[in-house]
């Protein structure tokens, strides 16, 4: 049985959607929690500050070693904080911080877009083994994989006190890799699964309360919100979407039809999902994307895969939308290929990297791709650099080096 908790004197402050998060959405990637990290009990003190650390976008880099900020649009170096292990980033969401996943939880990253000095806070969202964040409509939902226990919070709530928000927490059934998201009206939708699998999606509603659950989405992972509202979750054989209070399951094409991730917007109702379609592939590398219309759930209930030319292949940290809806995908070829969202067909290309191969194990460091507006963000691990791409012309804007090779980044401002 389900049971939630809602700490004393929590609040749902039904805040708008935050303006400072660009139109494309970055989907939540990876297919486990992040591995362990340490800290120093004290926030270690920026190394080789920029001449001027100006208030403006900060773009926060993760290496083997550390985390580098540097200065979103020039790519200067603005702090380095030292960091030991695999440490997973993703933006808060409110501007000004990014959460750490390492050793303890999720950690409180100050980026210093406000002007202030970047500094890993003390500020920790204890979790035995940090997960999934997902943010939409002024909520933060974070979710310990370790315990199945997730935390939802106003997602501008680390701007207004030095302490933790307040938190409202609910329990899965069991400890799983798993994820949750709260909708605009306080319905949570949230993973069902264990250790040894995952299943499905179950409907809480703003009490806490299960309302409705769907159990035939084998190895569900990741989610998005689209255009209405409308979440799509991926299963191992299509993508299961929750829209106007019922779920409805668009198949793959393919016996196996593996979706892992989502890449979306919420003004287009077109969902871009990465595809697997070789159980036996080894290595983090797909072949194909494919497309899901969540507008079209009656007249067209399954996926349109888009195979991919020879020699381009991509990973999950190589796909994001832009303001305009499209997507852009950063293929092993080095070039960014957009992809025309709406005749679900690759547009054009610029070379911007060389080419790479793709990793052993997703958590090593291989090139990545951000979207900033009219801007690219491509790492090149391969060089220990990131590049600013003008998305209109292929032109390199910046380009920037930090200490070691970029793995995870996040965006804030």
């Amino acid at each position: 049985m389900h049971h939630s908790i809602t700490r004393p004197g929590a609040t749902r402050r039904r805040a708008a959607a935050l303006g400072i998060a660009t139109a494309a959405a970055v989907a939540l990637a990876g297919c486990t929690a992040a591995a362990p990290g340490s800290s120093s009990d004290e926030p270690s003190a920026p190394q080789t500050p920029a001449a001027t650390a100006e208030a403006g976008p900060r773009l926060t880099l993760a290496y083997d070693g550390g985390i580098a900020v540097l200065d979103a649009e020039t790519l200067e170096p603005v702090a380095d904080l030292p960091l030991e292990g695999f440490n997973r980033l993703n933006t808060a969401g409110d501007g000004q911080h990014v959460y750490v996943t390492t050793a303890g939880g999720f950690q409180v990253l100050d980026t210093g877009a406000d002007g202030g000095e970047p500094a890993l806070t003390d500020r920790l969202f204890e979790a035995t083994t940090p997960g999934h964040v997902v943010r939409h409509e002024g909520r933060t939902v974070l979710f310990d994989d370790g315990t199945g226990t997730f935390v939802a919070f106003d997602t501008d709530a680390l701007l207004d006190s030095e302490g933790l928000p307040e938190l409202e927490s609910h329990e899965s059934e069991a400890a799983h890799h798993g994820v949750a998201v709260e909708l605009s009206d306080g319905t949570i939708l949230a993973t069902i699964g264990d250790s040894e699998s995952r299943s499905g999606v179950r409907v809480l509603d703003d009490h806490g309360h299960e309302t409705a659950r769907f159990e035939e989405c084998p190895s569900v992972h990741g989610e998005g919100v689209a255009a209405d509202e409308a979440v799509l979750f991926g299963c191992e054989d299509g993508v299961l979407v929750y829209a106007d209070g019922a779920f409805t399951k668009l198949e793959s094409p393919d016996a196996f039809g593996r979706v892992g991730n989502a890449y979306v917007t919420e003004e287009s109702p077109i969902a871009v999902v990465d595809y697997k379609d070789d159980p036996d592939a080894e290595g983090s590398l797909l072949h194909s994307l494919a497309f899901a219309d969540t507008s079209a759930l009656e007249e067209h209930p399954h996926l349109h895969v888009l195979p991919l030319p020879d020699g381009v292949s991509y990973t999950w940290r190589g796909v994001a939308r832009d303001s305009a809806g499209d997507a852009w995908l950063l293929g092993t070829d080095g070039a960014l290929h957009r992809v025309d969202v709406a005749a679900e067909q690759l547009a054009e290309s610029h070379p911007v990297i060389e080419p790479w191969e793709g990793p052993a194990e997703w958590q090593e460091a291989h090139p990545a791709l951000l979207i900033d507006g009219d801007a690219a963000i491509v790492t090149e691990p391969a060089t220990n650099s990131v590049h600013r791409i003008d998305l209109a012309t292929g032109e390199v804007l910046a380009t920037g080096t930090i200490a070691g090779a970029p793995n995870e980044l996040a965006l804030a401002g």
